[in-house]
């Protein structure tokens, strides 16, 4: 599920990214998604052959894991200067994610603060949250409690993603004022 704060991004910034990837890295062209801090570049890596094998399953996850984190490894100096290059075009950092079979893992993601006022009721949640070790800080527990609406509310998020967006396709459409 993604809010149209995290969306697919526009034609010209995946287009970017298209040409600029070195051809064979991935399987499948390359998924961008954004907000107007980051840009998530999320790419495809082929699954390891491992057989049929007893315990397959968790040896497939094991090897697609240790797929990602060698992938990782050899193609940092260049996934860098790429990202440079796109930071320096888009004015936002770009960030990089691997997907192979049914894992996926981000790195180098951006974690990027956000104010907000509580009061003394939603103050004592997150405390809560704190006191019972499910997190460390204020924070993290007001990010535990986002992904937990983004996980058991996606549906209802989804469905006001696309009202804003046909909301802001009715604006593009009507008339110019200036």
């Amino acid at each position: 599920m993604r809010s149209k704060t995290e969306e697919q991004e526009s034609t010209p910034v995946l287009a970017w990214f298209a040409g600029r990837i070195p051809e064979g890295w991935f399987e499948a062209p390359v998924e961008v998604r954004s907000d107007r801090d980051e840009i998530l570049v999320t790419g495809t890596v082929a699954e390891p052959e491992l057989g049929s094998a007893e315990g397959a399953e968790d040896a497939r996850s094991v090897a697609c894991e240790s797929r990602i984190a060698g992938f990782r490894e050899d193609t940092r100096e260049r996934r860098i200067r790429i990202a440079a290059e796109a930071e320096r075009r888009f004015g936002r950092k770009v960030s990089w994610a691997v997907r192979c079979g049914d894992v996926e893992q981000a790195f180098t993601t951006a974690s990027v603060p956000v104010m907000t006022r509580l009061r003394l009721p939603e103050r004592a949640v997150l405390d809560t949250l704190i006191d019972a070790g499910v997190a460390r800080s204020r924070s993290e527990a007001l990010a535990w409690c986002v992904r937990l609406v983004g996980q058991h509310q996606s549906d209802w998020i989804a469905q006001l993603s696309d009202a804003l967006s046909a909301v802001r396709e009715a604006r593009a459409a009507g008339p110019d004022l200036g």
